[in-house]
C-alpha cells in the first residue's frame, strides 16, 4: 500500500476519506471539551500525518492542556506530523501495534484508533479493543473507524467495546460512506502489558 498516496485523498473535500476526517475531528473536539480539568493525555495509533488531532489543536481552548503521543510507522508521514506538532505533542516513528510505545502515556483521556480496523483481522480488532482497557482512563474516550462495507463489523465491534466496560457515545449512520464511532470507558484502567503486539496489517485491507 502506498500510504502517502492514500493520505492525499484527505485533500479532496468530496472524498469519503475527507468526510470521515471531518467526522473524526468533530468527535476529537467534543472529547477535549468534556475532558476533566488538568492535563489531557492523548495517544494516537497509526497516526499518519496526525490531521485528526493537530487540526483541532490549532484553535481548541484546551490546547495547552494536551500531552499527546502519535505513533506512525511511515517515516515521511511521521515527519509531516512532527513538522506541525506543538511542543506538547510527541511524534514517534515506529510500530503502533506494540504496547511498549504507550508506556508513560496511559491511561489517557483520548485514544485514537483511526484507519486501523479496516486493515486488520477481526481477531486483531478484538485484541485491540481489549487493550483499550489499558489505554483509557476512567471516563476517557476512544474514537475508532471502520468501513461499513460487507462484512460490516461495526455492530460487532461496538459490542466488543460495550462488553469490555465502554458505553456508546456516537456511531455514524451506516449510509454515511464511512464508519466512525465513539466509546467512553466507564471501568477501571488495567495495567499496561508491555511486550505485546496487538495487530498486523493485512495487504489490501479486510
Amino acid at each position: 500500500m502506498d500510504w502517502q498516496a492514500w493520505h492525499q485523498r484527505y485533500d479532496d473535500p468530496g472524498s469519503d476519506l475527507s468526510r470521515r476526517l471531518d467526522a473524526v475531528k468533530t468527535q476529537v473536539r467534543a472529547a477535549l471539551d468534556r475532558a476533566p480539568d488538568g492535563p489531557v493525555r492523548v495517544i494516537s495509533l497509526c497516526a499518519g500525518q496526525g490531521r485528526d488531532l493537530l487540526d483541532v489543536l490549532e484553535d481548541h481552548p484546551r490546547r495547552a492542556d494536551v500531552r499527546a503521543r502519535l505513533v506512525e510507522l511511515d517515516p515521511e508521514l511521521a515527519a509531516a506530523a512532527r513538522e506541525r506538532a506543538p511542543a506538547e505533542v510527541e511524534v514517534i516513528t515506529g510500530d503502533a501495534s506494540l504496547t511498549d510505545q504507550y508506556d508513560g502515556m496511559v491511561p489517557a483521556e483520548l485514544v485514537l484508533l483511526c484507519g486501523i480496523f479496516g486493515n486488520i483481522t477481526a481477531a486483531d480488532i478484538r485484541r485491540t479493543v481489549a487493550a483499550s482497557r489499558q489505554f483509557c482512563a476512567t471516563g476517557g474516550t476512544v474514537i475508532w473507524t471502520r468501513h461499513r462495507e460487507e462484512p460490516d463489523l461495526v455492530p460487532e465491534i461496538c459490542g466488543w467495546f460495550e462488553d469490555g466496560g465502554f458505553e456508546r457515545v456516537w456511531v455514524s449512520e451506516k449510509d454515511a460512506g464511512f464508519g466512525v464511532a465513539v466509546h467512553r470507558f466507564t471501568g477501571v484502567p488495567e495495567p499496561l502489558v508491555r511486550g505485546r503486539q496487538l495487530f498486523s496489517f493485512v495487504p489490501g485491507g479486510v
